[in-house]
């Protein structure tokens, strides 16, 4: 059987292991993770296994980098984290795993019904792709050389889940050593051969079927660098590509040219994976609040319903609110729409300000209880969005009449891109980057990925 790494995670940002992480209730997320993780160790060595835990003075990237220097392909890596929201409502674990990947989608169930059969009490929240979290991927889940997760153990944020954890602390590791001992004997291969690792898997790309083959390497699948061409990619560009060499010929890892445009799919039927190069978006206007969008009213309803059944039941008119009102300002919708379902949860709201508020934006949210603006309709609220966007990214005058309180406030065309409204729109410096996951995503259900 293959060891297994563990890292406890701070903020999840590049700064060192000392950055405490998300704060809340006299505690903080580092020392939490790091007094549950050396729980969790001791109850994997108590099982016999055997277990490496990663230095707490290490940054993310050397967190992966540590861990990539000493692994071996039976080995498995998992990340605990403590999640926070605004609402202290809001609770549950979770586990990541690498999108399109149903075998690794597989070892997050292992993970996740191991902690919540210890500690019931914890609200399942789901194992969820890489490309459903804030960043729309987690580098250590697609980064670390051997089968990596990211489990999220409750919200600090949340009363009743930091009580839990720590109440419950040694439940939580027993649960958690329970899951990573079930997952790493099924990693374990049955003959310790390099060629147990490796399978061919056939390729398709923007609808065509190839002769050559790919290599599925536990559970991710690569296709020839001689391929990476057809979708419009020049892999000598990016250092950032996984490269391996099997038999004379460098193999890409196929999920990491997601963030190149390109939609990945795998059909288990026919062992095949299926990529798609950007078709009706333009790469160099996929980021530009001024520009047109590309979904239809149809599109954007399905995207919404998809991540949340009653959002069309609540603003069954949201999708052509934003359509209609983005087009007159010159405005790309899906942009605009997509920053609507990061900030206010798919219509879920929760947070400070409230559904019947129509501000579907956060304008004039100040945190700390403190209530937005308020709009008299779902229109006028769009409306409002749409023209605070514009305040950042043109020195054009409005065409509608002004709506939103705080567009004399914005020092206009300072934001072009949706990465320009990080730390401005939001103090969040991964706001824009959020944004595009989620505009990744939209483009990808609607296959125009």
């Amino acid at each position: 059987m293959g060891r297994i790494f563990i890292s406890a995670a701070h903020g999840g940002t590049e700064a060192g292991k000392n950055d405490p992480g998300a704060i809340a209730g006299g505690t903080t997320e580092a020392k939490e993770m790091i007094l549950l993780r050396d729980l969790v160790v001791i109850e994997l060595r108590t099982r016999n296994l055997e277990v490496l835990a990663v230095p707490d003075d290490l940054s993310a990237a050397q967190t992966i980098a540590w861990i990539n220097s000493r692994a071996n392909a039976k080995d498995v890596a998992l990340e605990i984290q403590a999640n926070a929201a605004s609402s202290p409502s809001v609770r549950g674990a979770s586990a990541f795993y690498i999108a399109k990947n149903e075998q690794r989608k597989q070892n997050a169930e292992m993970v996740l019904i191991g902690l919540l059969r210890r500690v019931p009490q914890l609200p399942n929240r789901g194992v969820k792709p890489d490309t459903d979290s804030g960043l729309g991927n987690l580098q250590f889940c697609r980064q670390t050389k051997i089968a990596a997760l990211l489990l999220q153990v409750g919200f600090l944020s949340s009363p009743e889940d930091r009580a839990l954890l720590q109440s419950r602390r040694r439940d939580f590791a027993i649960g958690i050593a329970e899951g990573l001992a079930t997952w790493s004997q099924a990693n374990d291969p049955q003959q310790p051969t390099t060629q147990t690792n490796y399978s061919n898997i056939n390729i398709n790309i923007n609808g065509q079927n190839y002769s050559e083959q790919g290599l599925l390497i536990n559970g991710n699948a690569y296709i020839p660098i001689d391929l990476v061409d057809r979708l419009r990619i020049d892999p000598s560009k990016s250092v950032d590509f996984r490269r391996i060499t099997y038999r004379q010929v460098v193999y890409i890892k196929a999920v990491e040219l997601r963030d190149s445009h390109v939609s990945i799919g795998w059909d288990s039927a026919t062992r095949t994976v299926k990529l798609r190069s950007i078709l009706a978006v333009c790469p160099g206007q996929i980021e530009q609040i001024i520009s047109n969008g590309n979904t239809s009213e149809l599109q954007l309803q399905l995207f919404l319903k998809n991540n949340n059944e009653n959002a069309i039941t609540q603003f069954p008119d949201i999708p052509k609110l934003y359509r209609e009102e983005a087009t007159i300002e010159g405005i790309n919708h899906d942009i605009a729409f997509c920053q609507m379902c990061l900030e206010t949860g798919f219509l879920r709201f929760g947070t400070d300000i409230k559904s019947q508020q129509n501000n579907f934006a956060g304008l004039g949210g100040v945190g700390g209880g403190a209530e937005g603006v308020s709009f008299p309709s779902a229109r006028i609220g769009v409306r409002a969005h749409i023209q605070h966007l514009k305040a950042y990214a043109s020195l054009e005058p409005l065409v509608q009449q002004e709506v939103d309180p705080r567009f004399r406030f914005v020092t206009r065309g300072v934001a072009a891109s949706v990465h320009q409204l990080s730390g401005r729109w939001s103090a969040d410096l991964d706001y824009g980057i959020k944004i595009t996951a989620i505009l990744r995503r939209l483009y990808e259900s609607a296959n125009l990925l």
